[in-house]
C-alpha cells in the first residue's frame, strides 16, 4: 500500500489510512519498527472503522528529523496531537505498541479528550531495566559510525544466542522462512534514523517514570500483552494496575509482536475492545 502524507510541524509523516468513520482507531508502533508492522490486519480493522498507522519520526518513509534533539518521547506525542489535527481528527481510539505505548501515555496525559479509547500493547511506563544498557549504549555508537545496515547485519549475526528475543520471534523465523523474515528485519531497522536509534534508545533506558501518574487516566483502557514477553508482562500488571478500570488481556502463543505472532487472538481482542468502547460512546 502506498502511503499518504501530511505535513505536521517540522515532519512530512507517512501514514496509512483505510476504512471509514469519525472515531478512528490509530496504531502506533514500535522502536525500529513502522507502520507496515500493522498492514496484514489493516483489512480487517478497516472494516471496524477508519483506521490510520503513521510512520513515527525518524522511522519508515516518515524520514529524519533535521534536529536530533527532537528525538524524545514528549516531541513524538507532540507529532501524535499534529497528526490528528492535520487530518481534522477531534478524538480517537489510540494503540501504541512498545515505544508507541510510552507515546500514547504520554498524548493522552497531555490531552486526554483527544483519546476515546486505549490500548497499551507490549509496552510500559518506566525505563526498561531489563535492557543491557552498555550492549545498547554501543549500538548508538555503531548506528552513528557506521549505519543502520552495519548495525542489522549484526544483530542479524547474533541472533541466534539473544537472550531477549522470545520463543514466539523464534517460531515466527521459522513458520515465514529466514529469507523472508530477515528480509522484514533489514527493511524495518534500516528505515531507522541513527540519530532516531541513538535518541530514543535513550529514552528507552532513561525516560522518567510515569507510574505515578496513571491514576489521571480515565479513558477504557486495554493493556494488551503476548503471553510469551516475560518482561513486559510484568511492565503490563504496573499499567493494569494503575490505570483504573483497566482490562488485561494475555494474547496466547504470542511474545512481542501479537499481531503477527498470533494475528486471530491480537485481532479477536481488538475487535472486542472496540465494539466495548464504541458501543458505550
Amino acid at each position: 500500500m502506498a502511503a499518504k502524507r501530511l505535513r505536521a510541524g517540522d515532519l512530512e509523516i507517512a501514514y496509512d489510512d483505510v476504512g471509514s468513520g469519525e472515531r478512528p482507531l490509530v496504531l502506533l508502533h514500535g522502536f525500529t519498527g513502522y507502520r507496515r508492522d500493522f498492514e496484514t490486519q489493516l483489512p480487517a480493522l478497516a472494516g471496524l472503522g477508519r483506521t490510520l498507522a503513521p510512520d513515527l519520526r525518524g522511522h519508515g518513509e516518515t524520514g529524519p528529523a533535521a534536529d536530533p534533539a527532537t528525538y524524545t518521547l514528549d516531541r513524538l506525542a507532540e507529532d501524535l496531537l499534529g497528526f490528528l489535527d492535520a487530518l481534522g481528527v477531534a478524538r480517537c481510539d489510540l494503540l501504541g505498541h512498545s515505544l508507541g505505548g510510552m507515546l500514547a501515555l504520554r498524548a493522552v496525559l497531555r490531552a486526554p479528550e483527544r483519546v476515546g479509547s486505549l490500548v497499551l500493547m507490549d509496552s510500559a511506563a518506566r525505563a526498561l531495566d531489563f535492557l543491557p544498557g552498555d550492549g545498547f549504549r554501543l549500538a548508538w555508537t555503531v548506528a552513528r559510525s557506521a549505519g543502520m545496515e552495519k548495525l542489522q547485519a549484526i544483530v542479524r549475526e547474533r541472533a541466534a544466542t539473544d537472550a531477549l528475543r522470545t520463543e514466539a520471534d523464534r517460531r515466527l523465523e521459522r513458520d515465514w522462512g529466514a529469507e523472508r523474515y530477515w528480509a522484514r528485519h533489514r527493511e524495518r531497522f534500516c528505515a531507522v534514523d541513527p540519530e532516531a536509534y541513538a535518541g530514543l534508545g535513550r529514552e528507552l533506558l532513561e525516560q522518567e517514570s510515569l507510574v505515578p501518574r496513571l491514576g489521571e487516566i480515565r479513558c477504557p483502557t486495554l493493556v494488551l500483552v503476548g503471553e510469551g514477553d516475560a518482561a513486559f508482562v510484568r511492565e503490563a500488571e504496573i499499567l493494569a494496575k494503575g490505570i483504573a478500570h483497566a482490562r488485561r488481556a494475555v494474547v496466547p502463543d504470542a511474545g512481542h509482536q501479537p499481531q503477527l505472532e498470533n494475528p486471530g487472538a491480537w485481532l479477536a481482542a481488538i475487535r472486542e475492545h472496540l465494539i466495548r468502547v464504541r458501543g458505550d460512546a
